[in-house]
């Protein structure tokens, strides 16, 4: 639809950086020498006083957020999810991990749609390596409005947060008015009796088309947004299975380790039914335009109601 608007959820991320700038006085924000993309200059322009650029040391830049934290401030360290989940892994695990600091990770151009950058920007891995993190938040934001209401709840939430971000412009869909965020509690953004699609980040719109596909072949499908992986929305998950009676997951992410790995582990534990995963396949990411890699990886809506159709071909 041409009256769509469309904005990447990195841009949420530097524009909420920057509007936060004033009334939050122990924010700090550091990046890795990737303040353009990041969208951190967005905060620079404003307040460079509380602006740290660390170069190029990814590892370095977790430390030294660490080291912020111990003295009361909220440092936000921002990468590419490569580098920031990746690169960084140990220091995030043992120097924010592993005592719990109050730091933030603002983790941008997650996901296949990095497009052209190829497969060893294409982190596609991020989410699982944060889960296995103890007590490590991860949210994964849809829209470019649920962005800048992630980074404001990060902020005001006391222990490490990872947030993830996009780098492709995608619809923005969210009510602004009315749209109410809260870490650990998915959305319900369509209601539905036959099957359960639960969607995180870019695919969440996705999500919807297939609703409405399916709704044309008489399948009334119910639409979740969750958009926080870990602590998950268990009830809402459960409720949706016990209603439901199958699910369907859609990522952009590896379907190892990721919300569909978070929600077999807890359908299986509680109410078991089947549940069918959309996301990249165990493979690594190829080089191309975003929208092409969207649709060769099956990051569809096309292909998510064709998921819908198997997950409810397995009910009992």
């Amino acid at each position: 639809m041409a009256d769509v608007i469309k904005k990447a959820t990195r841009e949420g991320y530097g524009e909420a950086l920057a509007e936060m700038a004033a009334e939050c006085s122990r924010l700090v924000v550091l990046d890795a020498d990737l303040s353009k993309s990041t969208k951190t200059g967005s905060f620079l322009k404003v307040c460079p006083e509380r602006f740290i650029n660390c170069g190029i040391a990814e590892g370095n830049m977790m430390s030294v957020a660490a080291g912020l934290a111990t003295t009361g401030l909220v440092p936000f360290a921002s990468s590419f999810a490569m580098f920031a989940a990746g690169r960084a892994f140990e220091q995030v695990r043992n120097s924010i991990g592993y005592p719990h600091l109050n730091v933030k990770i603002g983790a941008t151009h997650a996901g296949i749609s990095v497009g052209e950058d190829g497969a060893t920007h294409q982190c596609n891995e991020d989410i699982a390596l944060m889960r296995t993190i103890p007590g490590m938040t991860i949210i994964n934001p849809a829209d470019f409005l649920e962005a800048k209401a992630a980074v404001r709840a990060a902020y005001e939430y006391e222990g490490p947060v990872y947030l993830r971000f996009g780098r492709l412009a995608v619809p923005v869909f969210s009510d602004k008015a009315g749209y109410r965020f809260e870490i650990g509690k998915g959305a319900v953004l369509r209601e539905g009796k036959d099957v359960t699609i639960a969607a995180t980040g870019l695919p969440v719109p996705f999500a919807l088309e297939a609703a409405k596909l399916l709704e044309k072949e008489g399948i009334d499908a119910r639409v979740l947004n969750i958009h926080t992986i870990k602590p998950l929305d268990e009830e809402l998950i459960l409720a949706a299975a016990a209603e439901t009676g199958a699910i369907v997951t859609a990522e952009e992410h590896s379907i190892i380790g990721g919300l569909g790995a978070a929600v077999c582990e807890t359908v299986c534990a509680a109410c078991p039914v089947p549940v069918v995963r959309v996301g990249v396949n165990d493979v690594y990411g190829v080089s191309g335009p975003a929208e092409e890699l969207l649709k060769i990886y099956g990051l569809t809506a096309e292909n998510i109601a064709e998921k819908a159709k198997q997950a409810l071909s397995l009910k009992k």
